[in-house]
């Protein structure tokens, strides 16, 4: 939303992991948080970003967790550890490394379908 020329904007747009997008703060001072916040939670680049850095979640944070390649189960676990009187970091564990469900679905007993 621009108070300035008094219109607002949605953007619809495609594009891949590398290509940067071009800020919209230049004209709608107000997309800078959302810019933020699309960079941090989905990893998108705006070229010409006055602030572009992380708004949500920490510095030392890697990776971006609102996109489908990252881990459900995150990383790290963070918790604060009270015989210490800090915050912990410690990798996640899990009990199963990695499951793959061989189900057939009902549109594999198509023959079209079939690879």
């Amino acid at each position: 939303m621009s108070l300035r020329y008094n219109t607002r904007i949605r953007v619809k747009t495609y594009t891949d992991e590398l290509t940067p997008l071009d800020s919209a703060c230049p004209v709608y001072v107000g997309a800078n948080w959302y810019e933020r916040e699309v960079y941090d939670l989905f990893g998108v680049y705006f070229q010409d970003h006055p602030d572009l850095r992380r708004i949500l979640t920490d510095y030392g944070f890697e990776g971006h967790p609102f996109r489908k390649d990252f881990p459900l189960s995150g990383y790290v676990e963070v918790r604060y550890d009270d015989e210490q009187k800090r915050c912990v970091i410690e990798p996640v564990e899990m009990a199963q490394e990695f499951r793959k469900f061989d189900l057939d679905a009902t549109w594999e007993s198509f023959p079209k379908f079939r690879s």
